[in-house]
């Protein structure tokens, strides 16, 4: 027997009253089994996993031999699938189980759905966090808040004044869009100018400096982020290669935000491409190079393709949203790290990293809603090098 598993999980408050919710389904969409577990104190990712077990567990009673999994947390999606490691310590026992469950089914593929059309697992979750949190609720009466899944952990305290005073600063239009609840906005900064990117060169993990030009167009970007009211105080969450830390601190030094950063947001890796200029790897891998240029999936000798650099930043952008559900955010990358994120944005395949182009020191920004929506409000601005 063939069933189809929706998932969900969410924590109000990150870690705070969690819960989770899974429903299974017969191929004519009927529904065989609901579960809503509430979890007591645990993280959002926690409870997304602690959803798959409740959902497994389900089609195992039921005599399931095949199962489709299907869940809005792309972490969770991807760590099962194989295709993303499982750092964090908490997850992996977690991991553990739910690899042990699949093993007593014939099949079981993971699929990402968007969060809108999760919406049967996302209320079961929602009643067992109402549940955790003590909130009593009327039969069809809305969830206290729709808290469950990646990037939509509730505010709390003085983050959820920050985050509302940001908000009214600077408004999201989503009349068009259809889109609902309050976005995190990505304000994408790519470094400025280095001796490699004057050179046209290749320019991934080899960790360069700026030039001064460059300082001063890093300069010159963090004086217009720091007009902006809704950007004052913001996070900065970065690659930690020189060139974009340095670009990065002169956002912090304006605005007054707090610096971390991510592995996710580093550039491609060009293995054996690095420090070559275009014609340079043209000539010398020319059926390689050749075919890099049109396929997302080629990968430079000893290096990553393109398609690899995506999945990595999409497992950045998910943890970005998670921890700053609702706020704005300056993410400060590379050229691929920022095409993919305008990518998830649009919604587009990987023709978008060869039909864009992005300036040293360019400011674009993506807005991602905790309903799966998403909306670009600008790409590759750099009237502030105007006057350099």
């Amino acid at each position: 027997m063939r069933v189809v598993v929706e998932a969900d999980g969410g924590s109000r408050g990150n870690p705070g009253p969690a819960g989770c919710g899974a429903v299974v389904r017969a191929e004519s969409n009927e529904v065989l089994a609901e579960r809503s577990l509430g979890l007591g104190v645990a993280t959002n990712n926690v409870a997304e996993y602690e959803g798959v077990l409740a959902g497994l567990r389900a089609a195992a009673e039921l005599g399931a031999t095949e199962v489709d999994v299907r869940m809005d947390s792309k972490l969770v999606v991807e760590q099962l699938s194989g295709r993303w490691r499982i750092k964090h310590a908490a997850l992996q026992p977690l991991a553990e189980q739910a690899k042990e469950l699949v093993r007593a089914f014939t099949a079981v593929r993971f699929e990402w759905i968007p969060r809108a059309r999760n919406a049967h697992a996302d209320r079961l979750a929602n009643e067992a966090m109402d549940a955790q949190a003590g909130v009593e609720r009327t039969p069809g009466s809305a969830p206290a808040a729709d808290s469950a899944g990646a990037g939509a952990a509730a505010e709390t305290g003085a983050a959820a004044e920050t985050g509302a005073a940001q908000r009214e600063s600077a408004p999201a239009s989503t009349s068009w869009t259809g889109a609902v609840g309050s976005p995190t906005r990505l304000v994408l900064l790519r470094h400025g100018q280095t001796a490699m990117s004057v050179d046209r060169r290749y320019s991934g993990r080899g960790d360069v400096p700026l030039t001064e030009t460059g300082q001063r167009q890093a300069a010159a970007a963090a004086t217009r982020l720091a007009a902006r009211e809704d950007v004052r105080g913001a996070p900065v969450v970065a690659s930690p290669l020189t060139r974009t830390r340095q670009t990065a601190e002169a956002v912090v030094a304006a605005t007054g935000g707090e610096l971390s950063f991510s592995d996710g947001l580093l550039e491609t890796d060009f293995g054996a491409w690095e420090g070559l200029t275009f014609t340079e790897a043209a000539e010398q891998y020319a059926e390689l190079h050749r075919r890099w240029i049109g396929d997302a999936t080629v990968e430079p000798p000893q290096g990553e393709s393109l398609e690899d650099a995506f999945r990595r930043v999409t497992g950045a952008r998910d943890e970005i949203l998670q921890r700053f559900a609702g706020r704005t955010v300056v993410v400060v990358s590379h050229v691929t790290p920022i095409k993919a994120l305008l990518r998830l944005g649009l919604g587009v395949g990987p023709e978008l990293f060869y039909r864009l182009h992005l300036d040293l020191a360019s400011l674009s920004t993506v807005e991602f809603y905790p309903d799966g929506n998403a909306s670009v409000r600008l790409v590759n601005d750099t009237a502030h090098l105007d006057h350099l």
